[in-house]
């Protein structure tokens, strides 16, 4: 199957009208792919109707953003393939050089019942023979793959996508680490942000992109533990309450965030006063988390 980001522009969805501003970018066609596969569980129309389809969530190597990317993937056992092809390409595309730079990828994925489940993965190119015969696979079940190889002089890289596990002590501390770490800075971008001058203009412009940017990152932030939550429903049981409440916050957030990006606050003072209502929802939800997460990730 193509690559989602190597087709003709034009926007997935079956019978549902096209947007007013038609994509002209390789990004924006992505994104009309993202936001249709997350609204109707993991399904896409048009010309993707069908196609096994997953998003990957990569940490950019260069920006240290959080990217996401629709991808084609195959079941193989318990882990899952994906396939760097960029439509035959001549380089590899952006995503596989950020999962080489860090290889902990969030990736969603349709259910049977309707459904998109998001989990964490680490991610491992396959080398030589097992290289080889998986993408001789792919490219019997989707001759496309067979055409892109041919048209390239690199050799289009398979990776397998295993589901992460929470039963090494020693990377369960890292991984609380990474959190402790990653709460610290965000809560230091929020504070930055609220202590941003005002501008003379009766409604601060600037303050809006900082928060929109800000937003983002909390955003993608909330997927990747989303992400991880399916290997504490695995391995700590008993954290069920502590992680119901959390994805719950995680949602009440992302409806805030997603208001405050379609409908901003009319004036300056309104966007402040939104602003310290996030600030304490998340100090709440960040030492909550740490509270019941950390101890169990350190064994304790």
């Amino acid at each position: 199957m193509t690559e989602p980001q190597d087709r003709p522009r034009q926007p997935p969805g079956g019978e549902r009208d096209a947007p007013p501003h038609p994509p002209t970018t390789p990004q924006e066609f992505n994104q009309l792919i993202i936001e249709e596969f997350r609204a109707r569980g993991g399904r896409v129309g048009g010309m993707f109707e069908g196609a096994p389809l997953v998003l990957l969530t990569t940490l950019g190597a260069k920006t240290g953003k959080r990217r996401t990317n629709p991808t084609a993937y195959t079941r193989d056992g318990e882990r899952l393939l994906v396939f760097a092809s960029n439509a035959g390409g001549p380089t590899h595309p952006g995503w596989y050089f950020n999962l080489l730079a860090d290889n902990r990828v969030t990736v969603e994925i349709g259910t049977r019942e309707g459904g998109v489940d998001t989990f964490s993965a680490r991610a491992e190119p396959l080398q030589g023979e097992e290289r080889d015969h998986q993408f001789a696979l792919q490219a019997a079940r989707d001759p496309g793959f067979a055409a892109y190889q041919a048209g390239t002089g690199r050799t289009i890289p398979v990776i397998a996508l295993y589901p992460l596990s929470l039963t090494d002590p020693a990377r369960n501390r890292a991984i609380g680490e990474e959190l402790v770490r990653v709460h610290a800075q965000l809560r230091a971008e929020l504070a930055a942000l609220r202590a941003t001058p005002s501008s003379s203009s009766s409604f601060d412009e600037g303050l809006l992109l900082h928060c929109l940017s800000f937003c983002e990152s909390l955003s993608m932030h909330h997927t990747a533990e989303d992400g991880a939550f399916s290997a504490f429903d695995a391995q700590f049981p008993e954290l069920a309450p502590v992680l119901e409440r959390l994805r719950a916050e995680h949602r009440a957030v992302s409806a805030a965030l997603t208001k405050l990006r379609l409908d901003p606050p009319a004036t300056a003072d309104a966007l402040r006063q939104e602003l310290e209502r996030l600030a304490t929802d998340l100090d709440d939800h960040f030492t909550y988390e740490e509270k019941h997460l950390l101890p169990a990730l350190n064994g304790r």
